[in-house]
């Protein structure tokens, strides 16, 4: 998408005592102008798998940096990262926070971005760590069951990805927590949407700073696969959101 981030590669500590990679991707230095608001890129699969079937781990899958790379564009540091286990993300916004400094980053001012099959293991987080996330961008996600419904757990069976916020409920995330969910109206994902829509009305129920966008015509990964001008302004309406919740310090 753009060019231009500086990219930073650390390190920090899995659950298993492994040192695993996440990198961060600064703005331009002109936009820098003390600690920066950062947006984690949330996973919810093992890398090992990712390995496996698609040869690299999702922080160096050409879709994850493009997002990183249009973040830190906008004057956001973008953070993706290697994982032993997807749990090991929460261990990772830890660090992030003990080492806010150094990184130069706004411990008190990060996001949550996550797609598709990676939406369970973002929701888990944010309903885990209310005081450290500001707000959550997720496109076409899978999220939660609810009803006596299975289609999260049947797709995530099939597919891979945890669901470790499995029976819980839109009550257990923060209330005052703001989220922006994009919901491709073509999705063909098993349960996706019917999942989706039962999350949406539950959180609009609870009356949570929730702003929902329809691409009507937008197929699962439309951001991946449809280069058009309607993909390129839901991008920028994420990446609008992610800025106005981030900014002020």
């Amino acid at each position: 998408m753009t060019m231009g981030a500086q990219v930073s590669q650390q390190r920090y500590r899995a659950a298993d005592g492994n040192e695993l990679a996440f990198d961060i991707y600064y703005p331009p230095p002109a936009m820098m102008s003390g600690p920066a608001a950062a947006v984690i890129l949330v996973t919810g699969y093992p890398d090992r798998g990712a390995r496996k079937v698609f040869g690299a781990a999702f922080k160096d899958m050409s879709a994850f940096m493009s997002w990183a790379r249009a973040l830190a564009a906008t004057g956001l540091v973008a953070i993706t990262y290697e994982n032993d286990e997807p749990a090991d993300v929460h261990l990772l916004l830890e660090h992030l926070r003990q080492a806010a400094a150094s990184l130069e980053i706004d411990h008190d001012r990060i996001g949550v971005w996550a797609c598709s099959g990676h939406g369970p293991n973002a929701l888990a987080l944010l309903m885990e760590h209310a005081h450290a996330v500001r707000c959550a961008a997720l496109l076409y996600p899978y999220t939660l069951d609810s009803n006596g419904s299975t289609r999260v757990a049947d797709a995530a069976a099939q597919f891979r990805f945890v669901t470790p916020a499995a029976g819980k409920s839109v009550d257990e995330l923060p209330r005052d927590l703001p989220l922006y969910i994009v919901r491709a109206g073509q999705d063909q994902m098993p349960g996706l949407n019917e999942a989706l829509d039962q999350f949406v009305a539950a959180a609009l129920a609870r009356n949570i700073p929730l702003t929902l966008v329809n691409h009507a015509d937008g197929q699962h990964a439309f951001d991946l696969n449809d280069d058009s001008a309607m993909t390129r302004e839901m991008v920028r309406r994420v990446l609008a959101f992610l800025q106005f919740h981030l900014a002020t310090p």
